[in-house]
């Protein structure tokens, strides 16, 4: 070697600003500089030898960058790249390099130079956004709303800025050179999101999407993520401007909105489905309303013989049970007329102890919980027991093979944010539950439909569920829930706790004697109103029948207009109903004309409003001939018949 050479050969060595390595045609490191042991760390007896991929990141070698550079050098005579390269100890090294090709005068390969300058991170970002653009990067840095910071071709991390810090927890030199992918969920990562999200990029100029990051302290938030690509003037990828904003709140607020218009939609999906029920129940009740009436008729003339009287025994009791499935579609429309009164609750389930328990079979094993002191609820009892019973046998249903079914009850106050979302006051829960197969989420949420059931065809009515929900709604209370797959049923009722002041209201009505005999009183004129045709008629013979004179007509005007005529009315019977002139409306139009005229109302729902100010007897449709006897009896003697009459 020549004087001059050894002096460059020297100088090579000893410059330690650039590293200026020398690669053999295989691409392993041939020559190491001063300059190469500050920028990677490695003495050159460490390194030498080593194949070129040893100063390259494991992403770039997994990506097989080391040898595009290789055969872009080798094809094209240069190759010139910015990005991170990996040092001793696995450092990473923000750095410009290029790679050249050497060959002899024939043109054979003898092999690489690889020079690297190691820029300082400040300034990494000159090649993508250009040195005159300093202005706009202390804008940047500056911005603490978004996370704003650069990527290399691969995904690494190349600048940080203050809103990056402070949504993802890491400072500067804690996160530049990492791979992007490390705010990644872990499920989003290992499902390879990363680099699909940066092929978007790559392949599309843009990506933009949200989903779930990863903070420093390992906490989660929801992000709204755009991904730019950076190109040259070549149109070569420089890298990719990444823009992250923490929409956590925005998207629990949009989840929060989501529940309440669920709840929202069921609320009016169960009042839509109360109002068509109700409706239905109505009409149906007309109709048992005739069937009942002519029955009870017909029983004064038919022969004494065991056979017809059974054969209209067998009419009258399927109309009674028709008349019953019209009071459990009325109590889910909460529109059936209830007489609450003080309940022990203890003493009511085990008064009914025998009949649950031949209901439900030999193979279900009964048991109670009841607290030793527990407050009276105000409920129609009646209307408690038709529903425990009907709680009582879904539960049988839902065990085939036989289990346990407990029925319970406890004394709770609802307050601010209790689960019933009752007003504040003290209430009974009232429980029934059952070990059987349970129900799926999509089940639970139909369970108080009306006639929605998961039994076979034949096995009910799905009436049960919904008539103890309408209940518990109409009566104050709420009706919730519980259930999983596999794990039972629990179905809890809560109901308001009585007043004392309802206990001597409770012993009155206890003591009324409902079967007491029906006494053929003084002879009535009836003006009987109501627009069903079949109900006017049952409605007319049953009063005929009753000793009365009765005129009947189809509408509240005819009611009026026969009123204006002088004709003579002692108590008048109205249906609520009708189109036009409600009953109610039509009672206040006759009170207007004579204030002492006595009236019946006649309905199947319970909310009449005005009716009570207005001192009317109620009379629940449908009715039989005593109940028709009573409601007349209390109409005429409340207001005065004979005083009228005087």
């Amino acid at each position: 070697m020549s004087t001059g050479e050894e002096n460059y050969s020297r100088m090579v060595q000893a410059l330690d600003t650039l590293a200026m390595v020398f690669l053999d045609p295989q691409g392993r490191i041939a020559s190491w500089n001063a300059g190469a042991e500050r920028i990677f760390g490695y003495a050159a007896a460490d390194i030498v030898g080593q194949p070129f991929e040893s100063l390259q990141t494991p992403e770039s070698c997994a990506a097989g960058l080391p040898e595009q550079a290789l055969k872009a050098a080798r094809d094209d005579g240069r190759d010139e790249e910015t990005g991170w390269h990996q040092g001793k100890h696995g450092q990473r090294v923000w750095a410009r390099t290029i790679l050249e090709a050497v060959r002899d005068r024939a043109g054979k390969l003898e092999g690489y130079a690889y020079l690297v300058r190691d820029i300082p991170w400040p300034h990494q970002s000159d090649d993508m956004l250009g040195s005159n653009e300093q202005q706009f990067s202390l804008l940047v840095q500056g911005v603490r709303d978004y996370a704003i910071y650069l990527l290399d071709p691969d995904g690494h991390v190349a600048s940080w800025n203050a809103g990056a810090q402070r949504i993802k927890g890491y400072r500067a030199d804690e996160v530049l050179g990492k791979h992007f992918s490390h705010f990644y969920a872990d499920e989003d990562a290992k499902a390879g999101k990363p680099a699909r999200n940066l092929a978007v990029a790559r392949t599309q100029g843009v990506y933009e999407g949200e989903g779930w990051r990863r903070r420093k302290d390992g906490s989660l938030f929801f992000a709204h993520v755009v991904i730019d690509r950076l190109t040259d003037d070549t149109g070569r990828v420089v890298g990719f401007a990444k823009i992250t904003r923490d929409v956590t709140e925005k998207k629990r607020a949009e989840e929060e909105l989501a529940v309440a218009r669920e709840a929202l939609f069921q609320s009016q999906k169960s009042e839509s489905i109360g109002q068509l029920t109700g409706g239905v129940a109505h009409d149906f009740n007309n109709l048992l309303m005739a069937v009942m009436g002519n029955l009870e008729l017909l029983r004064k003339w038919l022969p004494p013989a065991a056979r017809p009287q059974q054969l209209l025994d067998n009419a009258m009791a399927g109309a009674q049970r028709g008349a019953a499935l019209t009071q459990r579609m009325l109590a889910f429309a909460r529109r059936q007329e209830l007489h609450p009164r003080p309940v022990d609750v203890p003493l009511l389930v085990h008064g009914m102890a025998d009949l649950i328990r031949r209901s439900l079979g030999p193979e279900i094993r009964i048991g109670t919980s009841f607290p030793l002191q527990l407050p009276r609820i105000l409920i129609d009892p009646n209307q408690l027991e038709l529903a425990l019973l009907n709680l009582a046998v879904n539960g049988r249903d839902a065990m085939p093979q036989g289990g346990r079914l407990e029925i319970g009850a406890r004394s709770e106050w609802a307050g601010e944010g209790h689960s019933t979302a009752l007003p504040h006051g003290e209430y009974v829960c009232l429980w029934v539950a059952d070990e059987g197969h349970g129900m799926d989420p999509d089940t639970v949420r139909r369970a108080t439909e009306p006639f929605f059931t998961t039994k076979g065809v034949g096995k009910g009515t799905g009436l049960g569920l919904s008539m103890a929900y309408g209940l518990a709604e109409q009566s104050g209370g709420r009706l919730l829930l519980q259930s999983q797959p596999g794990r039972g049923t629990t179905v809890e009722i809560w109901l308001p706790v009585a007043a004392a002041t309802s206990d001597a209201t409770a012993v009155a009505e206890a003591s009324e004697d409902i079967d007491a005999p029906m006494h053929a009183g003084e002879p009535l004129s009836l003006l009987v109103v109501d627009d069903d045709e079949l109900v006017l008629l049952s409605t007319m013979a049953m009063a005929e029948d009753l000793g009365h004179a009765v005129h009947a007509v189809r509408s509240a005007e005819e009611a009026l207009a026969y009123v204006d005529a002088k004709g003579e009315v002692d108590v008048v019977i109205t249906d609520q109903a009708m189109p036009g002139i409600t009953g109610i409306r039509l009672a206040k139009l006759l009170r207007d004309r004579d204030p002492g005229l006595p009236i019946v109302l006649a309905s199947g729902y319970a909310e009449l409003p005005g009716a009570p100010a207005m001192e009317l007897v109620r009379l629940g449709k449908p009715f039989t001939r005593r109940e028709l006897h009573r409601a007349i009896a209390d109409a005429a003697g409340q207001l005065g018949v004979a005083e009228r009459a005087g």
